[in-house]
C-alpha cells in the first residue's frame, strides 16, 4: 500500500466521521427548533382564550380593573416582543397575571357558576399543562443537544462548524391543577 492510498482512506474515515457528527447534531437541532415550534403554537392558543376570560371578568367583578389591566398589558407585551428574552419576560408575567386572575374569578360565586367560565378556565388549565409538557420535552432536547456538543469528537468539530449552545426556555409556567380539571399525564 502506498502512502497515498493510507492518507485517502484515513481522510475518507475523517469524512464520514464529520459527516455523521454534523447530521446527528442538524438532526437534534431540529428537534429543538420543532419543541420551540409546539410553544409557540400553545401560547398563541393561550393568547387566543384570554380575551374571553377577560370579558367574563370584567363583566362580573369590575373592581378588580388592576388585575384586568395587568393580564391585558402581559398578553399585548408578549404578543409583540421583539427579543427572546422579552418574551420570555412577557410570558412570565402573563402566566403569573393568569393564575392570579383564576384565583379572582374563583371568589365570585357568578363567575364560578358559569359554565362557560367552568369550561373556560378547563381549557385554560389544560394549554397551561400543554404548555408545561412542552417546554419540559424543549428543556430536554436542548440538553440533549447541548451534551452532544460536549461530547468528543463533536467538541472538536463544533467551533468550526459554528455550533452553539442552546439556552433552556423557562417562562414560569407548572401544571395547573383545578378541583375538577382534567390532568395531563406522562
Amino acid at each position: 500500500m502506498s502512502i497515498c492510498t493510507i492518507l485517502a482512506a484515513v481522510l475518507g474515515v475523517v469524512a464520514i466521521l464529520i459527516w455523521q457528527v454534523y447530521n446527528r447534531v442538524i438532526a437534534l437541532d431540529s428537534r429543538c427548533e420543532q419543541a420551540a415550534a409546539d410553544i409557540d403554537v400553545q401560547i398563541k392558543h393561550r393568547h387566543g382564550l384570554l380575551p374571553n376570560l377577560l370579558e367574563m371578568v370584567k363583566g362580573f367583578a369590575q373592581h378588580e380593573r388592576d388585575a384586568i389591566e395587568k393580564v391585558t398589558q402581559a398578553r399585548a407585551a408578549a404578543v409583540g416582543a421583539a427579543s427572546p428574552q422579552a418574551r420570555l419576560l412577557a410570558e412570565t408575567t402573563l402566566g403569573a397575571g393568569v393564575q392570579q386572575l383564576l384565583t379572582i374569578a374563583e371568589t365570585y360565586p357568578d363567575i364560578k357558576a358559569s359554565q362557560h367560565f367552568r369550561e373556560l378556565r378547563l381549557e385554560i388549565a389544560d394549554t397551561e399543562n400543554k404548555l408545561s409538557a412542552a417546554r419540559r420535552y424543549l428543556n430536554a432536547t436542548v440538553n440533549e443537544y447541548n451534551a452532544t456538543l460536549r461530547q468528543f469528537p463533536v467538541n472538536l468539530l463544533a467551533g468550526p462548524l459554528r455550533l452553539a449552545r442552546r439556552q433552556f426556555y423557562d417562562i414560569g409556567v407548572e401544571r395547573v391543577l383545578l378541583d375538577d380539571a382534567p390532568v395531563l399525564k406522562m
